[in-house]
């Protein structure tokens, strides 16, 4: 796609304004690019008090409900933030604990992946195991997944994390000890669990990958949080021996010379087996530590931000389909926070873009590989990453509202744009997250 012509009307495809439709930033299309997949959250309850996962068909507005939740309270289960496999018609998502109750409701630690397929709606496969009763079970975690992904081969999902066991010693000791992190589950080797009501048996094999510390070195790669992360190419990445490298990106929070914390984008390499403890520690952890990384799993830093003016990155951090480049958001010599790429393989980061004031956020490669796609003042923007001179640099997709399209996600074939926008209802006044696409030419 060397240059972008965009249909001059965007097309509402949701239009029952009682409820949310959200995308919530995620892998919303189907593998065939006519469906789009979302959760029924609330603005005062969140995913807490979605009962329901549902698709949409762009073309015809039909609904289908994949998933739901009878009797769900505010409190939980809960069901929200779906992804789609680009493989197969299936979808994964978050699901609270089924033990939920309003004194112990749906959180980050109490949580698990499930997934469904678009032929089996309504029958749960439970994805990651979950064991919260020392002694811990390897290829178990021990508290709760989020933001689910596949890879491209569909043989992996990635998720952020938080820890059950870790939460509990904060609690009891004072100290910081409940961190975010980042994990993969691979498919084919089920886990199972001692069963209770906060045990799940799973039917992929799950490991966290990335290595987190309470008080990291002032001054050191050592990082307190991990999340806002995404797998790197839809086949990895080339490293510089030219061997492909299955690998997520994101956003590590180091702490500068000065105790001050820092996010920067960091790459962790996963090794194809990830049943291999690792010398941090046991895969399954214990009852004062996280589950720890399986052997081959490395992490490397990637920006060094700390020391300039404004310092820090934010956004998922995207790559492109090729996994030659990694897009964030970050500030510039002026202050004002742009668009830059920079290679896994490390080196000098680029900056993208010039605006003259904040890039908002929903960063997205198109699936081209030669455009990004975010939010600017009030637009929808796309901007060639390359050197075409037959070709603009920038193309507004979505005139300027506020508030601003969310929750942006380009069609397999690069031919749709998908977003929410809040549409209020004229008879209740309250305005609702609706679906929207626009064709690009």
């Amino acid at each position: 796609m060397s240059s972008c012509q965009t249909d001059s009307n965007e097309k509402q495809i949701t239009t029952d304004l009682s409820y949310n439709h959200d995308l919530d930033n995620n892998d919303n299309f189907s593998p065939d690019g006519e469906w789009l997949v979302y959760d029924t959250r609330t603005d005062e309850g969140g995913i807490p008090a979605s009962s329901r996962i549902e698709k949409v068909n762009i073309l015809t507005g039909e609904k289908k409900i994949l998933f739901e939740i009878k009797n769900n309270q505010p409190w939980g289960p809960g069901a929200g933030a779906v992804s789609y496999s680009s493989k197969e018609n299936t979808v994964v998502f978050i699901h609270g604990l089924a033990s939920g109750t309003k004194e112990n409701p749906y959180q980050q630690w109490r949580r698990t992946g499930v997934i469904i397929e678009d032929q089996n709606p309504n029958v749960p496969v439970y994805m990651d195991a979950r064991d919260v009763t020392f002694p811990f079970t390897p290829g178990a975690l021990r508290g709760g997944t989020h933001r689910h992904e596949w890879s491209g081969d569909g043989q992996w999902i990635g998720f952020t994390y938080n820890d059950a066991i870790m939460k509990a010693l904060e609690d009891s000791s004072g100290t910081r000890q409940n961190l975010r992190t980042i994990g993969v589950s691979r498919r084919g080797k089920a886990v199972e669990v001692d069963t209770n009501e906060e045990n799940v048996s799973g039917n992929w094999f799950s490991a966290l990958v990335v290595l987190v510390v309470p008080e990291p070195k002032s001054g050191s790669d050592e990082i307190s949080h991990a999340a806002s992360d995404s797998w790197i190419g839809t086949n990895g990445y080339l490293q510089k021996d030219n061997k492909r490298q299955l690998a997520r990106a994101f956003l590590g929070t180091v702490r500068d010379k000065n105790g001050k914390d820092v996010p920067e984008v960091f790459v962790v390499d996963i090794p194809e087996d990830i049943t291999i403890p690792g010398e941090s520690g046991p895969l399954e952890g214990t009852e004062t530590t996280f589950p720890m990384p399986p052997k081959g799993a490395v992490q490397r830093r990637l920006t060094f931000t700390a020391n300039s003016a404004k310092p820090g990155c934010s956004g998922i951090v995207r790559s492109s389909p090729d996994g030659s480049m990694l897009a964030y958001m970050a500030y510039d010599q002026n202050g004002v926070q742009q668009v830059f790429i920079i290679s896994p393989n490390g080196g000098s980061a680029t900056q993208l873009t010039e605006h003259n004031s904040d890039v908002a956020g929903n960063l997205r490669w198109h699936p081209d590989g030669k455009h990004v796609s975010y939010v600017w003042n009030g637009s929808l923007i796309l901007c060639r990453t390359g050197n075409d001179p037959f070709s603009k640099r920038f193309e507004k997709l979505t005139e300027a509202t506020a508030p601003a399209p969310t929750n942006s996600v380009w069609s397999p074939d690069g031919k749709t744009i998908a977003f929410n926008r809040f549409v209020k209802s004229g008879k209740s006044g309250v305005a609702t997250q609706q679906i929207f696409v626009k064709r690009v030419r």
